[in-house]
C-alpha cells in the first residue's frame, strides 16, 4: 500500500505559526502519501498539535502552503477540511453517552418517516450496515456509554470514513486504552488502510510507532527534524531525534531498610472486582500493581481513594483501620490518587496552575477569617513549580495550555501538597513524551525519600521494572505472583508470562 507512485494526498510546505511569545511552527513541511500510516512524533510542545490544527482548519497558518491531492487550499477551515476529506479522531472521542450507537452514528441526520418521526428500524438497519462495511459487527442499540474505549475510537474512525474522509488523523488514540484494546484498534486501522484510507498517527508510545507506521516525521521545538521510513529507524535513534540528545532510562536502584507499612490489606474481597487480597506497601517503597484490564488492580486503587466500594476485609493506613467514603476523606486520611484520565478527573483545564495545585489543600491555606491567604498560596504553588520542574509562563497560566507532561506534573503537585502517606498512581506516564516520563519517574523516586509509600497501577512493564521495588501480578481478581528487585529476576518477559496466567515450576503464588 505504501507505493510512492501514489503521490502525496496531503502536502504542507514551510508552515509558520506564531502565538504571543511563542513560535509554535518555524517553516515546517509535512506530507502524507496516499495509503500509508504516517507517524507524527515529538515531545510535548514540539508543534504536533498546532500542525494538525492548521491542517484541520482550526487555526490559520501565518505563512506557508497547503495542498490536498495537488490542489492548493487558499484558506483551510474546518468546513473546507471536511470537504476535502480530512478528519480528526481525538484522544477523547466525541459522542453523546446517553444515546445509542446508531443515534451517534447518524447524529444530526436521523432518518425520518413521512410523518416526521424518527424511523428507528431504518436507523438501526442503516447504522449497522455502515459499521459492518468497516468490519465492525456491533449491536447498534447499545448506549455509547456502555461500549469500550477502543470500540468508541473505531466507531469514530468509521464515522469519519463514511463521511468521505480519506485522511484520518489519530491523535493519541491509544493513551486511554489497555494493551489488548490497542491490538484491536491497530488491526482495525490496518484493515481500513487496506481499503484505501490514509492515516496520520500521533503518539508518544514509540513501540507503537514502530509497530504501526510506514514513515515517521519528527518535530522538535517547532521545527522539522526529519522524515524517515520506519524500517530504517531504531528506537534509540528516534529518541535522539525527538529529544535532541540521548535520554537515559531512569532506573531506581534496589532499596534496603524500608520503613514501617503505610498500607496493609488483608483478606479484602469485592464481588466482581477482586478476591482475598493481601498486600503491604512500606514507607519509602514503590510497588507495582499490574495485570490484564479488569484484573482488580485499578478497582483496588479506586476503592482505596473512595471512588468505588472497597469491599469486605481489613485495611490499615499507618496501622489504623481505614475506610474512605469519598476522595475528600481519603485525602484527609493520607491517601492520594492520580487518575488514569487526568483530563476528566485530575485537572480543571480552564483554571490556573495556582488554582489546580491549591485545590486540594484550601483548608491549609486559609487565614484566621477562613479566607485563602494569597501569600501562603503563592508560596506553596511556587515551591512545587520549582521542585517538580513544571514549565509554565507563570502560576496564573491555564493548565489546559500546558504540555501533557506538565499537566501531569500539576496533578502530582496537587497530590503531594496534601502530604500523603500512600500515593496511588494509575498509569502516571500515560500520554507524555519520553523526557517527561523520565522526569515523572524521578519525582516518584524522590517522594519515597520522604517516607511516602507509592503504588503504581500500570501495564508499562519496562517502567515498572525500572522504578519498582516489587511488582505484584493480579490475575482474574487475585494476587498470583510477586517479583522483588534484587531478589527475583524481575524482567518484563517474566511479569508478562505471569499476567497471562502462565505458572512457573517451583514458584508459589502470593500468599
Amino acid at each position: 500500500m505504501n507505493d510512492p507512485r501514489l503521490g502525496n494526498v496531503v502536502e504542507m510546505r514551510d508552515i509558520v505559526k506564531t502565538f504571543p511569545g511563542v513560535r509554535a511552527l518555524d517553516g515546517v513541511s509535512f506530507s502524507v502519501r496516499a495509503g500509508e500510516i504516517h507517524a507524527l512524533v515529538g515531545k510535548n510542545g514540539a508543534g504536533k498539535s498546532t500542525l494538525v490544527q492548521i491542517l484541520t482548519g482550526l487555526y490559520p497558518q501565518d505563512s506557508g502552503e497547503i495542498f490536498v491531492r495537488g490542489e492548493p487550499i487558499e484558506r483551510m477551515t474546518t468546513t473546507r477540511a471536511k470537504d476535502v476529506g480530512i478528519a480528526l479522531v481525538a484522544q477523547h472521542a466525541r459522542f453523546v453517552p446517553g444515546l445509542s450507537i446508531a443515534e451517534n452514528v447518524f447524529a444530526g441526520s436521523l432518518p425520518r418517516t413521512r410523518g416526521g418521526f424518527v424511523d428507528w428500524s431504518r436507523l438501526h438497519r442503516d447504522s449497522a450496515e455502515r459499521l459492518r462495511r468497516f468490519g465492525l459487527e456491533i449491536d447498534v442499540r447499545r448506549r455509547m456509554e456502555e461500549v469500550t474505549i477502543a470500540e468508541r475510537q473505531m466507531i469514530e474512525i468509521a464515522r469519519a470514513l463514511f463521511a468521505e474522509a480519506s485522511v484520518v488523523i489519530l491523535d493519541e488514540p491509544t493513551a486511554p486504552l489497555p494493551k489488548h484494546e490497542v491490538r484491536m484498534l491497530f488491526e482495525f486501522v490496518r484493515r481500513q488502510r487496506e481499503r484505501g484510507a490514509t492515516f496520520v498517527y500521533i503518539s508518544h508510545y514509540l513501540e507503537e510507532v514502530f509497530e504501526l507506521s510506514d514513515r515517521v516525521t519528527v518535530l522538535r521545538n517547532g521545527q522539522l527534524v526529519g522524515v524517515t521510513p520506519t524500517s530504517q529507524l531504531t528506537q534509540p535513534t528516534l529518541v535522539r531525534m525527538i529529544s535532541g540528545t540521548d535520554v537515559e532510562r531512569f532506573r531506581r536502584p534496589a532499596r534496603g531498610g524500608l520503613g514501617k507499612p503505610v498500607l496493609e490489606v488483608a483478606g479484602l474481597s469485592r464481588p466482581g472486582a477482586y478476591e482475598d487480597l493481601s498486600l503491604r506497601v512500606h514507607a519509602g517503597e514503590v510497588v507495582g500493581l499490574t495485570g490484564l484490564e479488569g484484573c482488580g488492580n485499578g478497582a483496588l486503587a479506586r476503592g482505596l481513594f473512595g471512588l468505588e466500594p472497597l469491599g469486605v476485609g481489613r485495611v490499615l493506613v499507618d496501622g489504623k483501620p481505614y475506610r474512605a467514603a469519598n476522595p475528600a476523606e481519603a485525602l484527609r486520611r493520607g491517601v492520594a490518587y492520580l487518575p488514569r484520565d487526568r483530563h476528566g478527573l485530575g485537572i480543571v483545564g480552564i483554571r490556573s496552575v495556582r488554582d489546580n495545585v491549591s485545590l486540594s489543600v484550601t483548608d491549609k491555606l486559609a487565614n484566621a477569617l477562613g479566607f485563602i491567604s494569597g501569600r501562603r498560596e503563592r508560596s506553596l504553588v511556587g515551591k512545587y513549580i520549582a521542585s517538580l520542574g513544571i514549565k509554565t509562563p507563570g502560576m496564573g497560566q491555564a493548565v489546559e495550555n500546558l504540555s501533557g507532561g506538565n499537566q501531569q506534573k500539576v496533578v502530582v503537585a496537587k497530590l503531594v501538597a496534601t502530604a500523603p502517606r500512600i500515593l496511588l498512581l494509575d498509569e502516571p506516564t500515560q500520554g507524555v513524551d519520553v523526557q517527561a516520563k523520565v522526569e515523572i519517574l524521578r519525582i516518584v523516586d524522590e517522594l519515597t525519600g520522604g517516607g511516602v509509600g507509592v503504588a503504581i497501577v500500570s501495564d508499562e512493564l519496562g517502567e515498572l521494572t525500572d522504578v519498582c521495588d516489587r511488582v505484584l501480578v493480579f490475575y482474574r481478581g487475585r494476587l498470583t505472583r510477586e517479583f522483588r528487585k534484587g531478589v527475583d529476576e524481575m524482567t518484563p518477559a517474566r511479569i508478562l508470562a505471569a499476567i497471562e496466567g502462565e505458572v512457573e515450576e517451583g514458584v508459589d503464588a502470593v500468599a
